[in-house]
């Protein structure tokens, strides 16, 4: 049995080299044939990659933590299409290379819609990366030399969907601004964009509030894009306020 575990190991079936005492038994027990062996092994192996596969997109996308969308309260927000939400969700966008802008204040949930979009990128088979806009442009303008940026670039164009989160919370000077107009350039009309903002498009110059390209970076962006705009009070700021009152009865 030893040899036959090293032989499955080295044809790279792994699940099948794992778990060979229980598919003997069960091949014993069910009395299978060779062909219905193959088909359970071929089964078995399938699932295996699909499951490791999934567990590799999940720790290349660094999605991190996220309540899923079904702890989103629909009713809180005063304005909200749920309808392009739940198509988002579908990836409709990303089957025609479009991008996809969330737009909404602090504390509405853009960020959790943005993640729970990028999942089921993830479970659909797409490569996807999470990251925040400070986070990309620190890693970007950090290269010291051209070889190394372009590398970055590529690492950032790569996947087939790119989230951005939190553009709009800091300003930027023109590198930064060129850095960033760059990756959408390379994405532009290929590969998906996800980005969540703060701001409406009309106030985007105020975050490259000196950079030549802020209007060619919002006309690529929004250029192929599905806007979702979302309005009311701060879910966390209601949660606060509640806990608040509950400290205040029991006191």
């Amino acid at each position: 049995m030893s040899e036959l575990v090293t032989q499955l190991r080295a044809l790279g079936l792994r699940h099948s080299a794992d778990h060979l005492d229980d598919l003997v038994a069960l091949a014993t027990k069910r009395r299978l044939g060779v062909v219905e062996i193959l088909e359970h092994v071929a089964q078995l192996e399938n699932a295996d990659r699909a499951r490791r596969s999934l567990e590799r997109r999940l720790l290349r996308s660094r999605i991190g933590r996220f309540k899923p969308v079904t702890d989103f309260d629909w009713g809180w927000p005063s304005r909200i299409d749920r309808a392009a939400v739940e198509a988002a969700l579908r990836l409709d966008f990303i089957e025609t290379g479009r991008n996809l802008v969330l737009v909404a204040p602090q504390g509405l949930g853009k960020t959790m819609l943005a993640k729970n979009i990028a999942h089921a990128a993830i479970a659909a088979g797409h490569s996807v990366l999470v990251v925040t806009a400070s986070q990309l442009l620190l890693d970007l303008a950090a290269q010291d030399s051209a070889r190394a940026l372009d590398r970055r670039l590529r690492h950032y164009s790569r996947p087939a969907l790119l989230v951005i989160d939190e553009i709009g919370y800091l300003s930027y000077d023109n590198r930064n601004a060129d850095l960033l107009f760059q990756i959408v350039s390379r994405r532009y009309e290929h590969k998906s964009l996800v980005l969540t903002t703060n701001l409406p498009f009309a106030e985007w110059p105020s975050i490259f509030p000196n950079a030549a390209c802020a209007t060619a970076l919002i006309d690529r962006v929004v250029h192929h894009a599905d806007v979702i705009a979302i309005e009311g009070d701060s879910y966390r700021r209601r949660d606060a306020e509640t806990a608040k009152r509950s400290r205040r009865a029991k006191s």
